[in-house]
């Protein structure tokens, strides 16, 4: 029986901790927090997004940073093999649009409750409210941990699966980074990601909480096209949130100068079939203003904003607006431009982009190349995906190998 010390009592931690556990070690489970798996508790606006219900290709083509590094990792354990886990656990799932999995009873406190029984039912010792503050090493050989209180625990290996910076109030602080530093591993920079966008317009906070649909977004920098994407979006007091967002937030890491951002509000239409639409309403509404003739168009909200860009008067009767006014008027429909000024940082990202360099960890098992006996899991590590459950499913399996592999 091998003593094993896991710190961090996340998605990673928890599910490294029950893999040993089961192989017969003898686990402790270290979290600063009063309670396990706090930021578990609070992803996918609390519902918890596990995985992405697709193949590995799929699970790897998601993954922005060195996906490369998570082939064993993924065939070791895949989305498939996830939702069994947790099915054996008792967990029922669902599966929703976008593949997006989540446990039938939308409350993330269930996928906690079920680690949790199984950490217990395998015999797994879980500390709460005590931190890790220094790895002990005798001739470079990993020998144990010490706690803020001076407290020394002996063990044979050790699991890092403290997290990133983002979402601090949950306990992420970077402890990882800084033990990695320690062991002579390199940390590439690191940014906040899948986080909301800043927006410069002063017009920004008069459409906060109005969410659109349906919806194509272009990410420009030096006028040059650095992502799109269709879907869902929300407008905040400071900017703009959502998946699509939040995607597209990864390409502003450590560039989020020059940028821009437009919204093609009616992406079905292209500028030809657009005119015609409103010519038709324009026809429709004749003797009206041009501000009571865009219900059918847009969502309430967003049509003072309309037609102050526009630059027409609301006031002015729509069979007087002319052919150039319309033009402009189209072309502001599909390309609405949002000047970006950057993200609102690491206290609501959903990840940490950077981390321990992935050519310094074993990838078929996790462990350290630079000490025998330390392994990594989760998002401690330089890895990182888009939204959609790809990122816990990167805890989870890369939580899973280590587990195994200690």
């Amino acid at each position: 029986m091998k003593k094993i010390i896991v710190i961090g009592g996340g998605a990673a931690g928890m599910i490294a901790a029950l893999e040993s556990a089961k192989r017969g070690n003898n686990v402790i489970l270290i979290e600063k927090n009063n309670k396990l798996g706090k930021k578990l508790y609070i992803t996918g606006k609390g519902r918890c997004n596990l995985t992405n219900a697709c193949d590995v290709d799929t699970l790897l083509n998601n993954t922005i940073s060195n996906p490369y590094f998570l082939y064993s990792s993924f065939y070791t354990m895949d989305s498939d093999a996830l939702m069994r886990y947790f099915g054996d656990m008792g967990l029922p799932l669902k599966v929703e649009r976008g593949n997006r999995v989540f446990p039938a009873s939308d409350r993330s406190s269930d996928v906690i409750s079920a680690l949790s029984r199984e950490l217990s039912k395998n015999k797994v010792n879980v500390r709460l409210n005590t931190e890790v503050v220094d790895l002990l090493f005798h001739e470079d050989k990993f020998t144990g941990v010490k706690l803020t209180d001076n407290t020394r625990l002996d063990a044979d290996a050790c699991i890092i699966a403290t997290g990133g910076l983002s979402y601090p109030v949950t306990g992420s602080t970077g402890d990882g980074y800084k033990f990695a530093r320690k062991l002579g591993h390199d940390v590439s920079p690191l940014y906040p990601s899948l986080v909301p966008i800043k927006i410069k317009e002063k017009w920004i906070p008069n459409l906060a909480g109005l969410s659109l649909k349906n919806v194509e977004i272009t990410l420009k920098r030096d006028k040059k096209i650095v992502y799109k994407d269709f879907g869902e979006m929300l407008f905040t007091h400071v900017g703009v949130s959502g998946p699509i967002i939040l995607s597209a937030s990864r390409y502003l890491v450590g560039e989020q100068i020059n940028c821009m951002l437009s919204i093609d509000l009616k992406p079905a239409l292209d500028e030809k079939m657009l005119d015609s639409r409103i010519l038709r309403d324009f026809e429709s509404y004749k003797n009206r203003d041009f501000s009571n003739t865009l219900d059918d168009l847009l969502p309430k909200k967003l049509i003072p904003i309309i037609i102050e860009l526009s630059e027409i008067s609301g006031d002015k009767k729509v069979n007087n607006i002319t052919k150039e006014e319309r033009r402009k008027l189209v072309k502001l429909i599909k390309e609405m431009p949002l000047t970006v000024t950057g993200t609102t940082g690491y206290k609501e990202a959903v990840i940490t982009c950077g981390g321990v360099n992935c050519d310094e960890i074993d990838p078929s098992t996790m462990e350290s190349k630079k000490v025998k006996g330390i392994f990594f899991a989760g998002e401690v590590i330089d890895v990182d995906a888009y939204t959609g459950g790809f990122n816990l499913q990167i805890a989870f399996s890369t939580g899973f190998l280590a587990g195994n592999s200690c």
